[in-house]
């Protein structure tokens, strides 16, 4: 099946709002990021499965509000005994598949069901206060929540310090309303969409 982009008729690339007489680098930086492998995995309230034992491309589960990575995937701790699961390997639920069994896990392909929008520059943090109630300067590179954005459920996952870069996931079915919140908000400082 192919993955159309949920952004396909909203992202444009190029400069927008108050980017004249900046410096390309002080720009933010906006865009979609897609054609990941996404899969949640939530264990069974009943379940005794020891977490330690699982590894996902070499990764452990990590513990609350926190994320895990290497260069081709991210875990990120969801809630209680839920995480969500994002790679670039395309058959990745394939190969871990046999560390889960069905009656201690539920494991679902998400893929085409959620957006990604990336936002980089040092004023990251402004954006994300326009529109979310959470402490965001106490967050920092490894941490994710979950919180809302002008009314939208979503993901945060903070990639890294320097250069401050965060992605911010939604339902695909809000996915333009979300999209046009972020790039309003960045209107402001200017940024340049890639």
């Amino acid at each position: 099946m192919t993955n159309i982009s949920p952004l396909n008729f909203v992202h444009k690339i190029g400069k927008f709002g108050n980017y004249h007489d900046k410096q390309e680098n002080d720009l933010l930086k906006v865009k979609e990021v897609n054609g990941l492998l996404i899969f949640q995995i939530a264990k069974y309230k009943n379940s005794n499965f020891d977490l330690s034992k699982i590894q996902i491309d070499g990764l452990n589960l990590p513990p609350s509000l926190k994320s895990s990575s290497n260069s081709n995937t991210r875990i990120l701790w969801s809630g209680p005994d839920n995480w969500l699961v994002f790679s670039s390997i395309l058959d990745l639920i394939v190969k871990e598949n046999k560390q889960f069994n069905d009656k201690d896990f539920a494991i679902t392909n998400i893929s085409h069901s959620r957006t990604i929008i990336e936002l980089e520059g040092n004023l990251v943090n402004e954006v994300l206060k326009k529109g979310c109630p959470l402490d965001i300067n106490i967050l920092k590179e490894g941490d994710c929540a979950n919180s809302v954005y002008n009314g939208i459920t979503i993901t945060i996952d903070f990639i890294s310090n320097e250069p401050k870069k965060v992605r911010i996931l939604g339902l695909r079915s809000f996915g333009e309303s979300l999209h046009h919140s972020i790039t309003d908000a960045c209107l402001e400082f200017g940024y340049k969409a890639v």
